[in-house]
């Protein structure tokens, strides 16, 4: 139960963490940028204009936007001029951390009384930068940002135009690839169109130009070095390891269908079952002699074929109780008018070994040999009670199981290869989210689409029944077959009372029974229907049944499971992305 419901938090986990969006303080407003365009302007010496419009769609109420400008060490913007369509603009601008600060209030009247609210407006900012533009012994470059990753939101579209110093032998680079929509080079001027570019990520231009263009560049940066293999080889080394992630995040998101490949390929081997010579629709008769717990292990317990449950433990306290080891009586409890029930033991000699490990545990919560079995849940609120409980059920679900001995009627080769499967996915999945969830890369979508697809298929196939992917042996399932005909049998009151049992005696071993196989309650109804007065038997397996001891024990169970598990508190040039410009803006 615990690893289903940690399975079912790590799902609701992601499913939570897939669907979030971060959006603005208050809730009932949001803006878009749905079209950026960049001039750039290259001087001859060295300095580079910039002229950037956005247009805003706002939607609610708003003060203004800002920007926020990057500089690197040595370089310095000057001459910085704002203005709006739709809106009148006034600026604020401050130098904080390396970064140039813009703050630009947009008000709806000429005289800066009211803010703007559910509206269209085109901000234009342009601004010089110094030492952006760098000179080696043998190349001029300039790699510049045009759409910066540190944006609060991102944009439908980009447009740039770049102007340089010169018309021949220029080399231009416009990065990352997969947002290119056109771009093209026409004399001096480069001309770009991309397509829209998400949240976090960036779009850069890396120019290459002959140093015979540039005169008396006092306004750019002068590096005494032979710069063109370099940079060639950093850009490279970035756009190749950019197109090794994209293609590796899309061949990770495709793994996810390995999972389902080989549940079906284990089925087909391991999961078809043997066909056995038996077409009988309804059993009467008990098929065999095996106790109680060991047709729950096999039968009714199908996620742990051959590990009883509590229905088994049930099942063989009654069987207990049928043996006079326990005998049962009743008192009035004053304060609940209710019946308590007290259970007195006897000898336990006659019993077998599973038995006498499920009448030591209900002895150890007895006082005088007597035990209130509608005081155990109580007593098993305890933790220390509650441990020693669990450990001793534990001890008779090992002793069960040796008995059982479940290689004899069920191959689980299948249903282990399936948990390797399912387990080995969980990890592999949350691992391929996270890549997906924190990468800027749009191809992280298919490691997200696959994660999740991946973690709700692992869950699924770890929660099926153990007989899905595993098989019965040619003698396991005619066991099998005949004791779930028994059981539609009890489970068909019109069928009891066409064959009526013809002795109390076999009514018992049909409550016992059916307490294993999950029927008690339907069974005792059948046998109410042919016995009205079954209460007074003077038997102590129908008393038992009748004052609530197997829904006392089951309470007790589950008691004892939480009681004893308790929760506890507890600067590369030509690198890809390393050129300057760039950072981001929002709205406020």
């Amino acid at each position: 139960m615990n690893v289903k419901k940690t399975f079912c938090i790590i799902l609701l986990f992601l499913i939570l963490f897939s669907t979030i969006t971060f959006v603005s303080a208050d809730d009932d407003r949001s803006y878009t940028i749905n079209q950026a365009f960049i001039d750039l302007t290259v001087g001859n010496d060295g300095l580079l204009h910039v002229d950037e419009k956005y247009d805003y769609a706002f939607d609610g109420a708003f003060n203004g936007v800002y920007r926020d400008i990057p500089l690197k060490s040595g370089e310095r913007i000057e001459n910085i001029k704002v203005s709006a369509n739709g809106a009148y603009p006034v600026l604020k601008e401050s130098d904080d951390n390396g970064y140039k600060h813009l703050k630009i209030y947009l008000y709806s009247d000429a005289a800066h009384t009211q803010g703007i609210k559910d509206c269209d407006v085109t901000v234009y900012i342009s601004y010089d930068i110094t030492n952006v533009v760098t000179l080696f012994n043998d190349v001029g470059e300039l790699q510049y940002k045009l759409w910066g990753e540190e944006w609060d939101v991102g944009v439908g579209s980009l447009t740039a135009k770049i102007h340089l110093p010169g018309d021949k032998g220029n080399e231009y680079f416009l990065n990352p690839q997969e947002y290119n929509k056109s771009s093209s080079i026409n004399g001096d001027t480069i001309t770009a169109q991309t397509s829209s570019i998400p949240k976090g990520e960036f779009y850069e231009l890396l120019v290459l130009m002959p140093l015979s263009d540039f005169n008396n560049a006092t306004y750019a940066k002068h590096v005494n070095q032979n710069g063109r293999d370099m940079i060639m080889k950093n850009l490279e080394d970035s756009v190749n390891g950019r197109n090794f992630w994209n293609t590796a995040y899309i061949i990770l998101g495709l793994l996810s269908l390995l999972s389902p490949i080989g549940a079906i390929f284990t089925y087909l081997k391991y999961g078809r079952e043997p066909e056995v010579n038996y077409d009988g629709i309804y059993e009467r008769d008990l098929p065999t002699d095996d106790p109680p717990e060991v047709v729950n292990a096999l039968i009714e317990n199908r996620t742990d074929i051959g590990t009883p449950n509590m229905k088994g433990f049930e099942a063989s306290i009654m069987s207990i109780i049928d043996k006079k080891a326990i005998n049962l009586d009743t008192q009035e409890d004053i304060h609940s008018q209710t019946n308590d029930l007290l259970l007195t033991f006897n000898s336990k000699e006659e019993l077998s070994t599973n038995e006498k490990i499920v009448f030591d545990t209900l002895h150890h919560f007895s006082a005088n040999n007597i035990l209130n079995l509608s005081a155990l849940n109580e007593q098993l609120s305890s933790e220390d009670n509650a441990k020693w409980f669990m450990e001793k059920i534990g001890d008779w679900e090992t002793s069960v199981k040796n008995e059982t001995n479940p290689a004899k009627y069920f191959d689980n080769t299948g249903s282990t290869i399936i948990m390797g499967i399912g387990l080995i996915g969980i990890v592999f999945s949350i691992i391929i989210a996270i890549l997906g969830f924190t990468t800027p890369l749009k191809n992280g979508l298919y490691c997200i689409i696959g994660g999740i697809f991946l973690l709700i298929f692992s869950i699924a196939i770890l929660l099926v029944n153990e007989d899905i992917f595993g098989k019965w042996t040619e003698e396991g399932r005619l066991y099998y077959l005949k004791w779930k005909n028994l059981k539609k049998f009890l489970e068909d009151s019109s069928l009891i009372k066409e064959y009526p049992p013809e002795s109390i005696i076999v009514w018992k071993k049909y409550l016992i029974y059916g307490a294993a196989l999950g029927i008690a309650d339907k069974v005792y109804d059948s046998m109410k229907l042919q016995v009205p007065n079954i209460s007074n038997y003077d038997e102590d397996v129908f008393r038992y049944h009748y004052y609530g001891g197997y829904s006392m024990m089951s309470a007790a169970f589950i008691t004892g499971e939480s009681a004893a598990n308790p929760s506890s508190d507890s600067d590369g040039f030509g690198s890809l992305g390393g050129g300057s410009g760039g950072g981001g803006g929002g709205a406020f």
